[in-house]
């Protein structure tokens, strides 16, 4: 990988910093930062990580694609997943980009982050990342002066979560990238923007939504957790969501067909309850067809 990457680097000393950076990301640190990096490389100091992150004229999104490419010619499958997720990093100042006060899981509350969505290719082989995407809030991109003083791009304007979602799996999936469907939990499964443009791609998905959130049927919509009260006992089936530390998680599975298919093909509720507590309804997926043929 260092040496497919090492013409994205006009000069040396960037070239030998991010091969030290990513041997320190794979090293087995305690932590892993700037200083931490940097004594693991024999440095005296952060200085030189420091510059190439944030000063050194690179292109990382050049850098981004070299990776995918690299992931695909060992992991590539077409029964692959494109998982979306977010995390944050927490924060003491307000000079990193994108920072404020937000809710972030890290945490599990609100606090001072940053909060970026990721994009990782999930298969049979492995998974990593592959793609990336600050969320810049609105007190950013308003801010032009804050943008230019802290090293912010002045032209990008205000995306959600979703919506950053969607532009990295359009960009997997412009590239080549093989897989079946997306999957993310439910701040992207409430948003009927992403799912529309999954959609217009005619890619399947399997994406939580919350309990309350209102579903296509024959009978108006319906909220989710409504619909899954009304389903037979008889329609539920025992199955094992995979072995965790206490051995194999057993739910209670069966999934709804909503609406009439349309364009894109069909939708069901597809939910899960704990088995020893039967009242007790978890997970409420929306997923097509043909993944569930799949399955």
């Amino acid at each position: 990988m260092p040496g497919r990457i090492a013409g994205r680097f006009g000069r040396v000393e960037p070239r030998l910093r991010v091969l030290q950076l990513a041997l320190g990301l794979l090293a087995d640190l305690p932590r892993r930062n700037c200083s931490t990096i940097a004594e693991h490389a024999g440095d005296t100091s952060p200085d030189g990580l420091q510059h190439l992150l944030g000063q050194a004229k690179w292109d990382a999104d050049l850098v981004r694609d070299d990776l995918r490419a690299f992931v695909l010619d060992h992991l590539a499958d077409d029964q692959a997943v494109l998982v979306v997720d977010e995390t944050g990093d927490l924060k003491k100042g307000t000079h990193t980009v994108g920072v404020q006060r937000q809710y972030t899981g890290t945490a599990g509350r609100i606090e001072n982050a940053q909060v970026a969505v990721y994009l990782t290719y999930t298969s049979r082989h492995g998974h990593v990342g592959i793609d990336r995407a600050l969320c810049l809030p609105e007190s950013w991109t308003s801010d032009p002066q804050r943008c230019r003083r802290d090293g912010a791009p002045e032209d990008i304007g205000c995306a959600t979560k979703p919506q950053l979602a969607a532009q990295m799996i359009e960009r997997a999936l412009d590239a080549g990238a093989p897989a079946a469907w997306a999957a993310g939990d439910e701040v992207y499964g409430d948003n009927p923007h992403l799912r529309t443009a999954l959609e217009g791609r005619q890619f399947d998905y399997v994406l939580a939504i919350s309990r309350t959130h209102r579903l296509p049927t024959p009978f108006g919509p319906q909220r989710a957790d409504r619909l899954a009260r009304r389903i037979p006992r008889l329609a539920w089936h025992k199955l094992s969501a995979g072995r965790g530390a206490k051995g194999h998680r057993w739910y209670d599975w069966t999934h709804l067909a909503l609406a009439a298919p349309g364009p894109a093909g069909h939708q069901y509720l597809l939910t899960h309850r704990i088995t020893r507590a039967p009242k007790r309804v978890d997970g409420l997926p929306v997923l097509p067809a043909r993944v569930l043929q799949d399955a």
